[in-house]
């Protein structure tokens, strides 16, 4: 980061944003809270408002009521103060297909305001970091959909921003960039950056943020769907060599369990708590197969969540 960089106890805030086009209520009632230093998903069906809400934290769509900060600014009021603090990844990139990939970072660079040299050298940095750089002389119009999105992401990272926007980052990469794309954005984390990434593959999500906010029909949901997800993070799947020898050790101890037949589910408090829990399993004798937790907790949350709607 550079030392310009202003620290903002809260890089992002959002409250009661709404955004209406004409009598679609796109947003109808948003608010959230991004830190530096993390990683928050923004999480709901295709039409919730989840890229409206995205297109306004960037200053490119005016809210019709509500009020925004991103890196302490109003993008109402500074609009190109917020775009030289943020980094925007939509989740379509628009390339020119007649410059090479290089020269459209540089193009980027310079619109910042960088030296021609500067933006190259940038340029060629961050096309190194998202692992294109063999493209960096051919023209975009040659790269795959998945390959277009680490292009964005090069993008999007040219000045250096406090804030990343992250609009569906992964659609298009295969598994390698997904796994790539988790550990970059957790890098830009440890660097003292804001994240905000919306996406759909919520399994993937679990292992790369720190807070997730959740949509349905324009509105942000509040602390009824944290306690779901802290529900769902709490629960462990475990399995036995012996079932019968690993249920009938819980209930000894009148640890309460879901006995699912071939495994076992049961809530912990945290993960100091499962690593005990895990010790006295195997001191006991009990010859354990898996331990880990029962699965998704966002993806378990989002589908409860749509589940309540019905």
């Amino acid at each position: 980061m550079t030392s310009t960089t202003t620290e903002v106890a809260v890089a992002i805030s959002a409250a009661g944003v709404r955004r209406s086009f004409g009598s679609v209520h796109a947003v109808a009632d948003a608010s959230l809270v991004v830190r530096p230093g993390t990683v928050t998903a923004l999480i709901g069906p295709n039409g919730c408002g989840k890229t409206t809400l995205m297109l306004m934290l960037a200053g490119l769509l005016r809210p019709d009521a509500g009020e925004i900060r991103v890196a302490g600014l109003d993008p109402r009021v500074d609009g190109a103060g917020v775009r030289t603090s943020i980094g925007w990844m939509p989740d379509q990139l628009g390339t020119w297909d007649n410059l090479t990939c290089l020269q459209s970072l540089t193009l980027v660079g310079q619109s910042y305001r960088l030296s021609k040299a500067d933006a190259a050298a940038r340029g060629a940095e961050q096309l190194e970091r998202v692992h294109l750089s063999e493209f960096a002389k051919q023209p975009a119009r040659v790269l795959s959909r998945g390959q277009k999105q680490r292009l964005s992401l090069a993008r999007a990272l040219m000045n250096d921003p406090q804030v990343l926007l992250l609009d569906e980052p992964a659609n298009g990469l295969d598994p390698r960039s997904r796994i790539e794309l988790r550990q970059l954005v957790r890098g830009f984390a440890a660097e003292g950056r804001a994240v905000l990434v919306s996406s759909h593959v919520l399994a993937e999500l679990d292992e790369m943020v720190d807070e997730a906010v959740f949509m349905s029909k324009g509105k942000t949901l509040g602390a009824d769907v944290d306690a779901m997800v802290a529900k769902a993070r709490a629960a462990y799947r475990i399995s036995a060599l012996d079932h019968a020898a690993l249920t009938e050790l819980l209930a000894a101890n009148n640890m309460e369990f879901t006995d699912e037949g071939t495994a076992v589910t049961v809530a912990v408090t945290d993960r100091e708590y499962a690593a005990g829990l895990l010790k006295a399993l195997v001191d006991s004798g009990v010859q354990i197969d898996t331990f880990a937790s029962a699965g998704s907790a966002l993806e378990q949350t989002y589908l409860a969540m749509n589940e309540e709607r019905r």
